[in-house]
């Protein structure tokens, strides 16, 4: 285990930094803002889609993106596993995501398994043309083939670290990303 753990690897102006060039990066893939909607993954990257929203406006302040946030924990594949208690949380998509390029926007990236259960969930609300993936974070470890489109940081992790994003719409205090050991009672999605 690494002995310089924990630390900060992301401070508030790294993240606001980030989302910038994220939605600079989504605009520019999209040619425009068109037909593109973001929804982001609950707890954080709900969070996130609405600050990536008001980013595309600043640099297109006609833009009118619609966001959502989405619910995955009954598509998780580990419900009723290793004692895992999920917490069933909203969903709110109030369009119609046929036709649509989705934006599905999280905070961290790492088996790949909360993606496919965000995929599985967003075929729910109907047939968009394209979805692409935002992520804050790609700790790596892959365990399924999935890649995000738009990344803010790459940190390689072992599988007894995590990454942990604070938020302050949730906390209060200035954001933060942090690579840590993770404690003995964490379960990866929980954060």
């Amino acid at each position: 285990m690494s002995t310089n753990l924990p630390r900060v690897v992301m401070s508030q102006a790294d993240i606001r930094r980030t989302i910038n060039r994220i939605a600079h990066e989504i605009v520019e893939r999209n040619g425009g803002t068109a037909k593109l909607a973001l929804v982001g993954v609950v707890r954080k990257g709900d969070l996130l889609a609405a600050r990536l929203s008001a980013a595309i406006r600043s640099i297109d302040e006609n833009a009118r993106i619609p966001v959502g946030s989405l619910d995955i924990t009954l598509y998780r594949d580990d419900l009723g596993r290793n004692g895992f208690k999920p917490v069933v949380r909203r969903t709110e998509i109030p369009f119609d995501i046929t036709g649509l390029t989705v934006v599905l926007v999280d905070d961290v990236v790492y088996t790949g398994r909360t993606t496919r259960a965000a995929l599985d969930a967003l075929n729910d609300f109907g047939r968009p043309k394209a979805i692409r993936f935002a992520v804050l974070v790609d700790r790596g470890n892959r365990e399924l083939p999935i890649q995000p489109d738009h990344v803010g940081l790459l940190v390689n992790t072992l599988p007894a670290e995590r990454v942990k994003v604070e938020l302050k719409e949730e906390t209060g205090e200035s954001d933060k990303v942090w690579h840590m050991e993770a404690s003995k009672d964490w379960v990866p999605g929980e954060d």
